[in-house]
Parts: C-alpha cells; sequence; structure tokens
C-alpha cells in the first residue's frame, strides 16, 4: 500500500516511467468542487521539463480524467487522471538488472522485488510519479482556496549557497506566485539568475546539484491538526518525505532552533486588527502539532541528481564482481527546480487532508464564540 497516502482524502499514485501511462486516483473529495481546468493544467506544465538545465525527455503530460468529474465539478466519486507515456527511450537502460545504479533505488528494488520490478527510467521509483502527484496536488489547492488558504513555493538556496530570503511572519505571497515565471523559481531574480548559471556548470561537468524548496501556506485557520502521531508536523513530513530525492524536512526555524536560546525562539503573542498574531514565526505557523494561524513554513531538502554522466562503481549482480557504470539517459542536473510545484502539492494534500478532518470532527459546543 506504499503508493497511497491519506485517510479523508485518499491519494493513489500508479504507473512506470517508461509504461503506458503513470495516473491517480483521488477518493473523498467533496461533491461540488468547480475546477478551473485551465488553472489545473498550467500549474501541471509548471513541473515540465522545458529549458537547458531540466532532462532532454519531452511529454505533453495533458490529463485525461477517467471519473469524478462532470462539467468540470467533482462528483464526489473517485477522481481518476492518467497522463500517457510517449517520449521513453527505454534502450538506455539495458545494463538493469544487472549493474544497479549508484544512488539509485535499483539494487534494494531488485532485492524486494527478486528481479521482477519494471526499472525502465526508474520504473514506479521515478521523478515521473511526481505529475499525478502534482495534479493531486492542483486539485487538493483549488479545494483549499474555497477556504481562502494559499500556497506558493519557491527556491530556497542551492549547492552554490546563495539564499532567497522571505518574510516568515508577512510573506509576500504575489512575489511568490510571480517568481514561478522564471527558469529558476526564486523572488530574488539575480540569485535565481546565479543559481541557473551553477547548474549549467554542473551539467557542463556531467554532474549534479542540490537544494533547498521552501513553501508557505497562508489563510490557515487556528486548530487544524491534533497531538503526537496526528500533528501538521507529522502528517505534513509524511507528505514531503513521499516526494523522490527528498532526504531532509523542516518547519519554520527548524534544525537552527538547536542552536537557539529560548528568549530568542519563542514567537511573541500580540493582536492585530483583532486577531492573535505572533511577531515572530520561529514555529513555522505549528506548535503542538496544531496550526496557530501564522503563515506554514515548510522545507524540503533535495539531494543532488543521482544519475550523472561520469563513471562510478558499481557491481555486477550476475558476475559477482565490482565493475563500472556511466549513465547515458536524459536527466535533470538539478530536481529542486522542477520540484517547487511537487513540493506545493505535498503541503496542499496534507492539509487538504488535515482541513477534512477538522470538518468532519468539528466540536459541536458553541462555546468558542463566547470567548
Amino acid at each position: 500500500m506504499s503508493s497511497r497516502i491519506g485517510r479523508m482524502l485518499s491519494v493513489q499514485i500508479f504507473g512506470e516511467s517508461h509504461g503506458r501511462a503513470v495516473g491517480v486516483t483521488l477518493d473523498g473529495l467533496p461533491a461540488g468542487l468547480k475546477l478551473d481546468m485551465d488553472k489545473l493544467n498550467a500549474f501541471v506544465q509548471r513541473r515540465a521539463a522545458r529549458s537547458a538545465i531540466a532532462t532532454g525527455r519531452r511529454e505533453a503530460d495533458i490529463p485525461h480524467i477517467l471519473s469524478g468529474v462532470w462539467e468540470d465539478i467533482t462528483t464526489g466519486q473517485p477522481l481518476t487522471a492518467i497522463f500517457e507515456n510517449g517520449d521513453t527511450h527505454s534502450s538506455s537502460y539495458d545494463f538493469l538488472p544487472d549493474r544497479p545504479r549508484p544512488g539509485h533505488a535499483d539494487y534494494p528494488a531488485i532485492m524486494r522485488s527478486l528481479g521482477n520490478d519494471d526499472l525502465r527510467g526508474s520504473g514506479h521509483h521515478s521523478g515521473r510519479l511526481t505529475l499525478p502527484y502534482v495534479f493531486a496536488g492542483g486539485v487538493a489547492m483549488q479545494l483549499l482556496e474555497t477556504e481562502g488558504i494559499r500556497i506558493a513555493a519557491h527556491v530556497e538556496s542551492l549547492h552554490c549557497g546563495e539564499h532567497d530570503i522571505i518574510n516568515w511572519v508577512d510573506p509576500d505571497m504575489d512575489a511568490l506566485f510571480e517568481c514561478h515565471k522564471r527558469a529558476v523559481p526564486t523572488v530574488d531574480p539575480a540569485i535565481g539568475e546565479a543559481m541557473y548559471q551553477h547548474i549549467l556548470d554542473a551539467k557542463a561537468k556531467q554532474d549534479s546539484v542540490g537544494g533547498v524548496v521552501e513553501c508557505v501556506a497562508v489563510g490557515v485557520p487556528a486548530g487544524l491538526g491534533a497531538p503526537f502521531f496526528e500533528g501538521v508536523e507529522s502528517v505534513m513530513a509524511n507528505y514531503l518525505f513521499s516526494i523522490p530525492a527528498v532526504k531532509g524536512v523542516e518547519f519554520g526555524a527548524g534544525f537552527t532552533a538547536a542552536a537557539m536560546m529560548g528568549h530568542g525562539y519563542n514567537d511573541p503573542y500580540a493582536m492585530k486588527d483583532g486577531k492573535v498574531v505572533t511577531t515572530r514565526n520561529n514555529a513555522g505557523g505549528l506548535l503542538g502539532g496544531l496550526t496557530t494561524g501564522m503563515p506554514i513554513i515548510a522545507r524540503a531538502a533535495f539531494r543532488p541528481t543521482p544519475s550523472i554522466s561520469q563513471e562510478q562503481n558499481t557491481v555486477s549482480l550476475s558476475g559477482k564482481c565490482d565493475t563500472t557504470l556511466k549513465v547515458h539517459g536524459r536527466h535533470d542536473p538539478c530536481v529542486v527546480v522542477r520540484a517547487v510545484p511537487v513540493v506545493e502539492s505535498a503541503v496542499a494534500l496534507a492539509l487538504a487532508e488535515l482541513w477534512l478532518e477538522r470538518r468532519a470532527t468539528y466540536p459541536i459546543s458553541k462555546r468558542l464564540e463566547d470567548l
């Protein structure tokens, strides 16, 4: 059941990178949600490879909705969409399964399936499966927008070390949405241009780089989530870690908090326009597994792309000996740029799950109105 997540909003992804299609089934969507298909398609296309710093694989990435939508309105039944695969070069993977690629899931997948897994283009383990994931996230975003919740992400940093800084207390969402038009989505265009060149330099060296995507969610009401195992951090981290190549997740100050003092970390409360706010946001909008009403700040760290054209050491499983391998397929020298809408989708799906659960378990008592 590893390709399914969610209880209130179940997300099932399926397919392989070089199979006929990849797709997703969403079960639990409320009936009556009017989908803006142009907006949904535009969101999906943000993930596509369209530049010199992306893979040479070119796919149409047009969703074919099979069920759950009638005249662009959700029916309340399972919504299934598929994306056909066309531009596949399977011969580039003839070395599999004999010589597993360093940094890939090849070897453990071979052990798990006893050699039966389809590993062409990494098969079901491929970043290609983030395409239906993004479609599902786009639907979840439109659901959340009906509640006034908006989500946007940017490339916070790359291997080159420069950081694209945003205001955690009052993030400029318009600037975040606008940066998605750039080749590298950063709020500061100069930093994005430097990152672009850094990725090109890595590509020229037949190498790759990693980086960090930072995501912001605003308009989230206080009180979503639960303590301990159902906490927002627990739920959201589950979705974020499901993205291939994510090796670290943090919220707010994250690991930096370990080096801070309590008086510097705690976010003081204040009243603003009749609402409770905090004057800092080191907690990233989350306390005790619950949303505080402040912007949620989540970051996902991506490793360098494992597929590089340099010769690497591996083994021959048939010959039981050491050998070498050069990967000749088409690959991203940095997955971080195309991962921005994937991170947004993970955050959206997690919040949709939490919001639907909150709606189903909202207290009957009216006492909150008396506070």
